[in-house]
């Protein structure tokens, strides 16, 4: 499918609106700059993640560890989300919400400065699971190709494409999962003896929330492009996490939610589309109300959106580009470190994830001892309202997965906690 394009001239226009949207409409929101915390350093102190904590609604006694299932937003951008609210439903005319609709396009800039693309190659999904989806509905497969899966890919991946194989007749092949985490080479390893001639497209996570792997998505791409296959990174745990750079990764699919790291409004995501491939993805939804840049013209056809949470997405990323992208990995990766090496010295634990930072992220998953995961974590919000998730199946235990609003004491009281469990036998 021919991919749409825009002259320099509409792209300045769209620019100018988005920018109108983010000001005009509603006036507080030209003040978010002044609101914004200042960045962080190599040096900051805890003082200074303490103030950034302050930013968000969340009480102090409230310890949410849980930021591969979701996150908090900062005020700023829940005053943005309610603002234009307000302001389309006391004056519903198209003329005073359509700004505010047009603001979707500044918020496209600006994802795309954030991950190091073009605009031109963004679509605001609401959320990976959508986006992965358009994916596996948008690409011709047929009889005879082959689709290669890794194991632990989330549902709206893995079960998605399956639903499609049975659909239209093509094979999944499965990368198994080891732990704990091989390295990189010994999936690329794995990797390769599954490729045949007939494989036309690879699907992998970035960062898993059953285990906390870190997949080289960067040498896996690579690898998918020196041989002709199609490359799908399902980016739900890394991006708002990892400082990206999508032009060095260079997948050709790239999913992503706002909810998640990104600290954003709910119902907003992002589906990039590689230059390279945009002619090969069919648009999964045809209505009204395009974007007005690149694929965004004939992919992002969805009718009436929530105009007020894509704007309000954009303000996370302003968030996060105050406080510095590396800055917020960096600190995540600091907490979960704290976590892991905590963890190591607990008698019983299992640490599923593997602590090298080269394998893992700030995703922490581990079975306490012979303590039932649900009733630990039941008893983890109840006694000390700290959040975290439950996990069964093949690898029970519980996940943390830290986040740059998070403090050190919130990683000892969790350590303190799970050690007096630990002590006692049970929950």
């Amino acid at each position: 499918m021919p991919r749409s394009t825009v002259s320099r001239r509409d792209f300045t226009k769209v620019l100018a609106m988005g920018a109108a949207a983010s000001g005009l409409a509603f006036p507080r929101l030209s003040k978010a700059k002044d609101a914004l915390p200042p960045a962080a350093t190599a040096g900051s102190s805890e003082a200074y993640w303490e103030s950034i904590r302050a930013e968000f609604l969340m009480p102090e006694k409230v310890k949410v560890l849980n930021a591969a299932n979701l996150c908090p937003s900062p005020k700023c951008v829940v005053d943005s989300l309610f603002e234009a609210t307000r302001s389309f439903d006391r004056n519903p005319s198209y003329e005073n919400r359509g700004p505010i609709a047009e603001g979707k396009e500044s918020t496209r800039v600006l994802l795309a400065e954030f991950l190091n693309v073009t605009p031109e190659e963004i679509i605001l999904a609401r959320n990976t699971s959508e986006a992965n989806n358009m994916v596996s509905l948008g690409l011709e497969l047929k009889e005879g190709d082959e689709v290669i899966l890794f194991g632990h890919n989330h549902p709206s991946n893995n079960a998605a494409w399956k639903n499609r194989a049975e659909r239209y007749g093509f094979t999944i092949v499965e990368v198994p999962i080891v732990n704990p985490h091989p390295g990189h080479e010994a999936y690329l390893a794995s990797l390769k003896e599954r490729v045949t001639p007939r494989t036309k497209l690879i699907s992998l996570t970035h960062l898993t929330n059953t285990l906390g792997d870190l997949f080289d998505a960067e040498g896996i791409c690579a690898f998918a492009k020196e041989n002709g296959i199609l490359s799908h990174v399902d980016g739900a745990q890394s991006f708002g996490l990892l400082d990206l750079d999508l032009s060095k990764i260079s997948p050709d699919f790239y999913t992503g939610s706002a909810h998640k790291w990104p600290c954003g409004p709910k119902e907003a995501g992002l589906l990039y589309v590689n230059a390279r491939s945009q002619d090969r993805l069919w648009p999964c939804v045809i209505s009204a109300g395009a974007g007005q840049v690149g694929i965004s013209k004939t992919h992002e056809c969805f009718g009436q959106r929530d105009e007020p949470a894509l704007l309000a997405f954009g303000e996370a990323l302003k968030f996060h580009n105050a406080i510095g992208k590396g800055a917020i990995e960096a600190r995540s990766r600091e907490l979960a470190q704290a976590l892991m090496a905590g963890l190591a010295k607990l008698d019983g634990v299992e640490l599923y994830t593997n602590p090298d930072p080269a394998l893992s992220a700030a995703v922490v998953v581990f079975k306490p001892g012979d303590l039932d995961p649900k009733a630990l974590a039941d008893a983890l919000y109840e006694k000390e309202s700290i959040g975290c998730t439950a996990r069964t199946g093949k690898f029970p235990g519980l996940r943390f997965s830290p986040h740059f609003y998070n403090l050190h004491s919130e990683i000892d009281l969790v350590l303190d906690t799970i050690s007096k469990y630990l002590k006692r036998g049970y929950v």
